[in-house]
């Protein structure tokens, strides 16, 4: 197929570059935004699976971000 050909996709871009050279600068920074974003994702899943914090507000910001529940209750919660 010629839309899945390399050199047809590269011939795409040039053009596309060259009536709009912004969008380079503009996809730069939106990978560099996506780069933050993991991470700082990854940071709140972190928190939120770690049991030496509260369960109950684990559990509602991973609800709030839409993200998965815990899956372990805090020390404090379990009953021995």
């Amino acid at each position: 197929m010629p839309d899945h050909d390399p050199a047809y996709v590269h011939q795409l871009a040039d053009q596309l570059l060259q009536q709009r050279p912004d969008l380079a600068a503009l996809l730069n920074n939106a990978e560099n935004e996506l780069v933050l974003r993991r991470a700082q994702f990854a940071i709140v899943g972190t928190w939120i699976n770690n049991p030496r914090w509260d369960h109950t507000a684990r559990e509602a910001l991973a609800r709030e971000l839409g993200l998965p529940a815990p899956t372990r209750p805090s020390p404090e919660t379990t009953h021995g």
